[in-house]
């Protein structure tokens, strides 16, 4: 039952007959929270979606309250979040190839090759036996010119400016480097082993492929995105210099988790599924360049 309201100039606190508000004693009042039905005063209560409750009814129902989700996963609220992995993986870049050109005295191929991070961090097969396994991530945020890095990044941006919100952020960052390493480790199952190889171009397939995983995922129109993976893929095969293999590899590995992401189980277990599936690419791709190791050294 409400109390009383204070008549203007009458004493505050609880009254014979009236209500104090639970958070301020001192405080007499007659409202209620529509939730707890506990006395609270003005200052105290939040509209909310049937009546006022109070801050503590408020705090409470945000935390049990189940956020709704996108089919990819991720929270409705973090669609409209500003991007953070994008801009951190595009400044890492830029620094590395800042990085490589000081050492090198220049910003062309040959002056970043000869960088002693570029030398210690590109990917050749050979030394990757040998045990320099870093190469197998490094080589995939270095870059051999202007050009070479100024197509990746922007490619980063426009892919990751819509998948990035989408998948969530965790879900984004395990799809890129999971399709870095993809690329990678295409690269040392088949290349010729003297082979050098540089670039986040097999991240880059990693998010076509991905983007286009999304898209069947939402029944939207991949037309266009096809046509993208298309000319890419013909680039690939037709100019010099590029790595075919890291870019199919990428685009493979890219498809094949966010599938495995958008399409998991609904439920309370989805987030476990989805990170399960993450660690099981992870371990599959170590295992076969273990095994890579192996044949070469054996």
């Amino acid at each position: 039952m409400a109390g009383t309201p204070v008549p203007p100039g009458g004493p505050i606190g609880a009254q014979p007959g009236q209500a104090a508000c639970a958070r301020h004693p001192d405080r007499a009042t007659g409202l209620l929270c529509a939730r707890c039905e506990r006395p609270a005063c003005p200052d105290c209560l939040r509209e909310a979606a049937v009546g006022f409750q109070c801050v503590d009814c408020v705090t409470e129902g945000a935390r049990t309250t189940r956020q709704a989700r996108t089919v990819e996963g991720a929270t409705h609220a973090s669609t409209g979040r500003r991007l953070l992995v994008v801009p951190v993986l595009i400044v890492v870049n830029l620094a590395l190839f800042a990085l490589t050109a000081y050492l090198g005295g220049g910003v062309t191929d040959r002056d970043v090759f000869q960088s002693d991070v570029t030398q210690e961090g590109a990917l050749v097969p050979y030394f990757v036996a040998l045990g320099e396994w870093w190469r197998l991530v490094t080589s995939g945020f270095l870059h051999l010119g202007v050009t070479h890095i100024g197509l990746n990044m922007a490619s980063l941006y426009i892919l990751g400016r819509d998948l990035e919100p989408v998948l969530g952020r965790a879900r984004f960052l395990a799809v890129y480097l999971l399709s870095l390493l993809g690329g990678s480790a295409s690269v040392y199952l088949f290349e010729e082993v003297v082979s050098l190889t540089a670039g986040a171009s097999g991240a880059i397939y990693g998010l076509m492929g991905s983007l286009l995983v999304v898209l069947l995922r939402r029944r939207l129109n991949a037309t266009p995105v096809l046509a993208i993976i298309a000319i890419n893929v013909f680039l690939s095969f037709s100019l010099p210099n590029i790595s075919i293999l890291g870019h199919l590899g990428g685009i493979a590995v890219g498809a094949a988790v966010t599938a495995a992401l958008v399409y998991a189980p609904r439920g309370p277990q989805r987030a476990r599924w989805q990170a399960g599936s993450v660690v099981a690419f992870a371990v599959a791709l170590v295992v076969l360049t273990v095994v890579r190791t192996a044949v070469l050294v054996g």
